[in-house]
């Protein structure tokens, strides 16, 4: 297991290196699949997460892939979010049978928006494009409060679930920011989903949901494999990657929600 737990982190941190997509939407159902309670996997990916796209960070931010100006505002929204969520599950005093069952419905519901996310994600850029005029004419103000509301519901959704934040995330901001270019728009997610799946992930380390062996195997794995696919980035076509993962959130989410 300890093998498998090692390949894991190798193959999802790379998806995630190049394509911004796929840390909890990957290694969330992984872990699910391999008998971990789904709190604990929640748990243990949000802690995952957080230490391997760190070593993304260092790589985009090399290539001058980050909009630091779009990450804070980001997490103007998603940091106070994900703390305030972690509180309410603290304060929630129902039974863990009840716990693991609401995390699961709600992250067979997170992996469906993400694969309507990616499927449709470059229809969605065609139609920020076109209107690109009407954006950019709007005030900074109103473009900045939309980024925090956006930060706000990843926020909730990335807690309760660890899946969302690259795939929901980037497509919201092919929507605010129309014209910054892909490579950056990757970057600045990975970015922001540093502090907000440390913040959930300390939460869910104090309500005692982190698997500290299995999360020391996956890292083995991911932290040269995230290296590697953040070079990489750009270079593998889109259209190859995504249908893939799509079909295969898609069957994971209708199996834990139904």
């Amino acid at each position: 297991m300890e093998l498998a737990y090692i390949i894991a982190g190798l193959v999802v941190g790379f998806v995630v290196g190049m394509t911004g997509v796929g840390g909890g939407s990957l290694m969330t159902p992984i872990l699910l699949f391999f008998g971990i309670s789904p709190a604990t996997a929640v748990g243990t990916d949000l802690l995952y997460a957080a230490i391997t796209k760190s070593g993304g960070v260092v790589v985009h931010q090399r290539a001058r892939n980050i909009d630091w100006r779009i990450t804070g505002w980001l997490a103007a929204g998603s940091v106070p979010a994900a703390a305030l969520t972690v509180l309410l599950l603290h304060n929630w005093h129902g039974d863990i049978d009840t716990v693991n069952r609401v995390i699961k419905t709600g992250l067979g519901i997170a992996l469906l928006l993400t694969s309507v996310a990616i499927v449709f994600k470059q229809k969605l850029l065609k139609l920020a494009q076109r209107h690109a005029s009407d954006w950019l004419s709007m005030p900074d103000s109103s473009r900045n409060v939309y980024t925090v509301v956006v930060g706000i519901l990843l926020g909730v959704i990335v807690t309760l679930t660890s899946i969302g934040a690259g795939a929901l995330g980037t497509v919201a901001l092919f929507m605010l920011y129309p014209l910054l270019p892909t490579t950056r728009l990757v970057g600045t997610e990975i970015a922001h989903a540093v502090p907000l799946t440390l913040v959930a992930g300390l939460g869910h380390m104090g309500l005692g949901n982190i698997d500290w062996h299995l999360l020391g195997n996956l890292l083995v794995g991911s932290l040269p494999a995230i290296y590697l696919g953040s070079r990489l980035a750009g270079r593998v076509p889109d259209h190859v990657l995504r249908p893939l993962l799509a079909v295969m959130l898609v069957v994971t989410g209708a199996k834990l929600v139904f």
